[in-house]
């Protein structure tokens, strides 16, 4: 760390986002200029940290622009010169093989390794470490945002005891879904009772490690994502990020509702989680649904009861608009106009096309394609609403990569879209 006594420099815009300015400084004789550096304010201060290139005279010309003298930290961060963004993915490196370390980066990946309450299929738990094998293979230019990994992205290890924890409780999970499909009466049975207990209390202990993960990483002034696990995974992000924002609203690609107050008298199921977070969480003032496909009364009433908190756009209804004339821009419009201007992006691997994620866990017929779901992303930041936070969940695991490379490049498009964000906020 080098302690630079005083550098005049010229920025504009506000705290906590990247600033694009050129200053020299003189340090010990020694002349440097340096463009693109990231500021934050942290107590008072604006600290430096991060290098984007050296350069030998200003790129920019930023116009109003508004003059500070500060002191400061200068950290030299990672040195991208000696990477080569063509070459093959360095599992060596991290997420995308990137060479950032998590105090590099800007956005960082949190892997929650959890299904205890999943009703078909098992495995998400363990994508993350399939999205990161798979991620290796993504080319790291993309036409939308093409210089967003260089503003770091890092993907934390998963934690072996939630795995740990998320696998104890599966097993009880299953003997527990196992027996109530039988139409037994779970009072009958004290060991089904004490299951049930247990699964419940470790779904609060989950969502509270998650919200204290987040919170931590945000307080930190990162974006944060999250990569599951089943959906139940992201309800102690959106306190966090209640906490941080204020109010903002939910985006949610998904085939299913997720809206029931309980499933298989799980309190916080896969299937609860939309129902939860609007429970829990009032600064949440609206939730916009796409691609759902499966839904049961007790949902249907929820939405119908909601007075437009809660607003549904069936899989059915989008293909049928479509086929009567109407374009997905048109739609995709409506969409983006029922949502506030802070949004955060739910995304359930299984509002896609089964073609894309057969190993899901509730897999249903029908679904988004990829680019419909990118290109409503984009409108929304051209909108001038702002990305918050996302999650991707869901992604499952099976006898081959086909999931995972479909996960792992959505996750690639998902990060590069929330960098779009944060420079266009």
């Amino acid at each position: 760390m080098k302690r630079i006594d005083q550098i005049s420099i010229k920025l504009y815009g506000y705290d906590e986002i990247w600033w694009r300015f050129c200053t020299l400084l003189n340090t010990g004789g020694a002349h440097y200029v340096f463009n693109a550096l990231m500021l934050l304010s942290f107590n008072g201060k604006l600290i430096l940290v991060k290098e984007e290139t050296n350069i030998l005279h200003a790129t920019d010309t930023v116009v109003p622009c508004v003059a500070f003298t500060i002191h400061a930290e200068f950290r030299i961060m990672t040195d991208l010169s000696i990477f080569n963004p063509n070459a093959p993915g360095n599992p060596n490196n991290n997420i995308f093989g990137l060479p950032f370390t998590e105090e590099d980066a800007r956005l960082v990946i949190l892997p929650v390794p959890w299904e205890v309450t999943v009703t078909c299929s098992a495995g998400t738990a363990r994508a993350a470490d399939h999205i990161f094998k798979a991620s290796m293979h993504i080319d790291l230019f993309d036409q939308d945002v093409k210089d967003g990994w260089r503003e770091g992205f890092f993907m934390r290890s998963a934690d072996k005891k939630i795995l740990m924890k998320s696998d104890y409780l599966r097993k009880e999970a299953e003997l527990y879904i196992d027996y109530i499909s039988k139409g037994e009466k779970i009072e009958k049975n004290l060991f089904m009772c004490k299951s049930l207990k247990e699964i419940n209390a470790g779904s609060n202990f989950l969502n509270n490690w998650v919200y204290e993960q987040t919170k931590e990483l945000l307080n930190r002034g990162k974006l944060v994502a999250l990569l599951g696990g089943d959906h139940s995974t992201s309800l102690g992000y959106l306190k966090a990020l209640a906490e941080r924002y204020g109010e903002f609203g939910i985006l949610q690609f998904d085939a299913h509702c997720d809206l029931r107050k309980k499933y298989e008298e799980f309190s916080y199921s896969h299937a609860s989680i939309m129902y939860n977070a609007l429970t829990e969480i009032p600064a949440i003032q609206k939730l916009v649904q796409i691609g759902i496909r499966d839904i049961s009364e007790e949902e249907w009433a929820y939405i119908n009861n909601s007075n437009n908190r809660v607003i549904t756009y069936f899989d059915k209804d989008i293909k049928e608009r479509q086929y009567e004339g109407e374009t997905w821009k048109k739609i995709a419009d409506e969409m983006v106009d029922q949502l506030p201007h802070n949004v955060y992006l739910s995304f359930d691997i299984d509002g896609l096309d089964p073609k894309s994620s057969p190993n899901t866990g509730t897999p249903v017929p029908g679904g988004l394609e990829t680019e419909q779901v990118f290109y409503l992303l984009k409108k929304i930041i051209k909108s001038g609403r702002k990305l918050v936070g996302f999650d991707l969940t869901e992604v499952g695991t099976g006898e081959n990569v086909w999931d995972a490379n479909v996960g792992a490049r959505v996750l690639w498009r998902l990060c590069n879209i929330f960098i779009m964000s944060s420079h266009s906020n």
